[in-house]
């Protein structure tokens, strides 16, 4: 074979082995594609990150204000209201942790809030025992002032974290929390008025058994929701 034919061999060759436009477009839209696909998770933790930072903050400025208020009203519903309030911002810190972790992990911080909210629940039982020995009415207007307004701070929460509900099991035990924020607030204000209404404490009380019960429940369904996803991972 001459040099010529060798070289023009060694050409076509060459040619061969260059990827054609469509190939080149072809992976030009591929990167793209992959490059969109991790800016779109990025920016979707980013927005996370803001939102929990945000319902954080809400939340342990209206632990600090709505149990203050609890202790001066001497209302069980509203010192649990409260320390749910407490265990909320502690909750949000932990979804924060595990938000850019792997599954494992926000499993983990899912089984986490749930045994957080198992012993909540069993505080404001422990309250609730607590005020039945006392026998003393609470303040039902510093309940109404103090329960409305931590209802509203919850319902601004509440709406934050609304898009974000069936994320993951981080975010969807994350909103799980703030909707039992809001059934408590309501039974603390319908506590309020029963009890100005009868002059007793027997609404403060059923209210706060009331909430203990929700706690106790919504802790087992997380539990039970993360538990298995923590050992599959």
């Amino acid at each position: 074979m001459s040099v010529g034919a060798d070289c023009g061999a060694a050409r076509l060759m060459d040619i061969a082995a260059r990827p054609s436009r469509d190939q080149i477009g072809r992976m030009a839209d591929s990167c793209c594609s992959a490059k969109s696909t991790e800016l779109e998770r990025l920016a979707r933790q980013a927005d996370q990150r803001r939102v929990l930072v945000a319902v954080l903050a809400i939340n342990a400025v209206m632990f600090v204000v709505e149990f203050g208020a609890g202790i001066v009203a001497g209302s069980a519903a509203l010192m649990a209201d409260a320390t749910d309030m407490l265990g909320d911002a502690l909750v949000y810190g932990v979804s924060l942790y595990a938000l850019a972790r792997s599954d494992r992990w926000k499993a983990g911080a899912a089984l986490f809030k749930g045994l957080l909210i198992l012993a909540l629940g069993a505080g404001v039982a422990v309250n609730v025992a607590v005020k039945l020995g006392s026998g003393v009415p609470p303040s039902s207007a510093l309940m109404l002032a103090f329960g409305g307004l931590a209802l509203a701070a919850n319902l601004v929460c509440l709406r934050l974290l609304w898009r974000f509900r069936a994320q993951d099991v981080n975010m969807a035990s994350t909103f799980e929390c703030s909707r039992n924020d809001v059934i408590s607030n309501a039974g603390v204000l319908v506590a309020a008025v029963l009890v100005a209404w009868f002059a007793s404490p027997w609404p403060d009380i059923a209210i706060g058994s009331a909430m203990a019960v929700l706690f106790l429940r919504s802790a087992f369904r997380v539990i039970a929701e993360s538990a298995p996803q923590l050992r599959a991972t």
